[in-house]
């Protein structure tokens, strides 16, 4: 069982017998009393979508899934293909399924398959990828004075903010939880 509050986005959890992926989750505090917990969850078998609030406090059920080391293949468009490292057998996942964690798919990235019944239902990302930088302005001297940095995009299509040193061919690492940069490799 585990708390509602602790609910995050890409948790797994049965409700009403169901098993669900958490897309969304906010708390909301009244002036007294409890507080509140919405969520947006997505049906893993039927793809249907639908907002549940719980009180806070409560506590469900986290569903029951196994993870098999897994290498991103390609994509055909609509599917993203898998091969799973211990038999070399191969699924396919839609891209409803893979949602944002398309933007951190390279050829030949090792990950976690979430399986529920022996089916695919879902990805789970390492903490960090190494992207290359296809596309961004170039950087000028003394141009370090907002100590921001500027924009760039990276070679899944990524749009991530990089420190002005940051150059077009330069591999750096990102967090995929966060979708921010971490550091030049």
């Amino acid at each position: 069982m585990i708390e509602v509050g602790s609910l995050k986005k890409g948790m797994f959890i049965v409700y009403e017998g169901e098993i669900y992926k958490v897309i969304e989750a906010s708390k909301h505090f009244m002036g007294r009393g409890s507080g509140l917990i919405r969520t947006k969850l997505k049906n893993v078998k039927t793809g249907l979508v639908r907002e549940v609030n719980f009180p806070s406090g409560e506590k469900i059920p986290e569903a029951e899934l196994s993870f098999k080391k897994a290498q991103y293949l390609y994509n055909d468009g609509d599917h993203y293909y898998f091969m799973d490292l211990s038999d070399y057998e191969q699924y396919a996942l839609p891209e409803e399924e893979i949602g944002d964690a398309k933007w951190y798919l390279t050829e030949n990235l090792e990950l976690d398959l979430v399986f529920f019944e022996d089916k695919p239902i879902g990805i789970e990302l390492p903490n960090v990828v190494v992207l290359e930088v296809k596309e961004t302005e170039p950087g000028y001297k003394g141009d370090t004075v907002s100590g921001g940095g500027k924009p760039a995009v990276l070679e899944t299509g990524l749009k991530v903010t990089v420190p002005f040193f940051v150059e077009v061919g330069d591999k750096i690492k990102v967090d995929t939880r966060t979708g921010e940069y971490i550091e030049r490799v």
